[in-house]
């Protein structure tokens, strides 16, 4: 797929991967870069290779789709609860503890190897080792999402996914009670300068654009549902999906989510209250306690509403019915 794009005024300034994203053939600002690092986007004719690169009015961009490269995957069977499924898309109620596609590490047993031998074929716009995944969810998080099955039903899941009209809410069990029975976080988001592998709020800064400094707008809504002694059972309202949004911002809140071993460092040797029975069982807990409960989004046919909901796994309900009992006894 061949495009061709002249630079307005109103995009003077922009930064070229910033451009291609806001393309609707272009998914993610991560596959904007991919096609710049693999010199597929011309600026006035030059190959551009640089993500950061400024673009100014009046430039001609040209960039190129290239067909996607056959996938080394492997089919597996799996379990896989399914919420709705036509010849468009999926919808899933991931288990806690699946990965959404192959990576270092986990080249098998995700949920794209129990996709492919599920379904016939699937969108390839998400990349080789992602077809038809359109949003994520963490590995230890549970809940719904949406799979694409043709690219037309993607690139049209994306554009809602971009423009934040997707209605998506959690629910998470957190340290401590907040004082307000509901609030907003709006910070941005983007990689820790030291751990690498985590994200943090980064503050306004000029030096924004060098590596460690790259953010991304966050804003989560959230709401008390339930208050116990030392703990609250939240929902959460995304307006941006940002990578591990929910778990820093409740962090930076002062409310880790329980048994979050990146960013919830808990206050729990700091408990005198708890039962043996709770004790027991948070320290089973061994993941975050984020569940996607519900997730909202227009049908790219057939132009219909469409919300799902899942109800919480195993785990998770009997950690909040535990809580709830020794919530009684006090």
């Amino acid at each position: 797929m061949n495009l061709q794009h002249n630079v307005q005024e109103t995009e003077s300034g922009m930064r070229i991967d910033q451009l291609l994203s806001s393309f609707d053939e272009i998914v993610s600002r991560e596959q904007a870069q991919r096609l710049l690092k693999s010199g597929n986007v011309l600026i006035n004719g030059k190959i551009e290779l640089a993500p950061s690169r400024k673009i100014r009015a009046g430039q001609e961009v040209q960039f190129t789709i290239p067909p996607q490269e056959s996938a080394n995957l492997l089919p597996e069977q799996g379990t896989m609860e399914i919420l709705y499924e036509d010849s468009h898309l999926i919808v899933i109620n991931k288990a806690a503890g699946v990965v959404m596609h192959p990576s270092v590490g986990h080249y098998s047993g995700t949920l794209v190897n129990y996709l492919m031998h599920h379904c016939q074929d699937l969108s390839g716009i998400g990349g080789v080792l992602r077809p038809g995944i359109v949003h994520r969810l963490d590995k230890n998080t549970s809940g719904v999402l949406v799979v694409a099955k043709t690219d037309v039903t993607h690139l049209h899941l994306s554009k809602q996914f971009k423009q934040h009209t997707v209605k998506r809410q959690y629910q998470a069990l957190v340290w401590g009670v907040p004082e307000k029975k509901h609030g907003v976080v709006n910070a941005s988001l983007g990689r820790h300068p030291v751990r690498r592998m985590d994200m943090s709020i980064i503050e306004n800064d000029a030096q924004e654009e060098s590596e460690s400094k790259k953010r991304k707008n966050a804003v989560t809504h959230w709401r008390v549902l339930q208050r116990f002694e030392f703990a609250a059972l939240l929902a959460c309202r995304l307006e941006t999906g940002r990578t591990h949004q929910i778990r820093v911002h409740l962090t930076s809140i002062g409310h880790p989510i329980i048994g979050d071993p990146q960013y919830g460092k808990s206050p729990f040797k700091r408990l005198s209250c708890i039962s043996a029975e709770l004790s027991q069982t948070i320290t089973n807990f061994r993941r975050q306690a984020l569940h996607a409960e519900l997730l909202g989004f227009i049908h790219p046919s057939s132009g219909e509403w469409l919300e799902f909901k899942a109800q919480f796994p195993d785990d998770f309900q009997n950690l909040l019915i535990e809580m709830q009992r020794a919530e009684a006894k006090l």
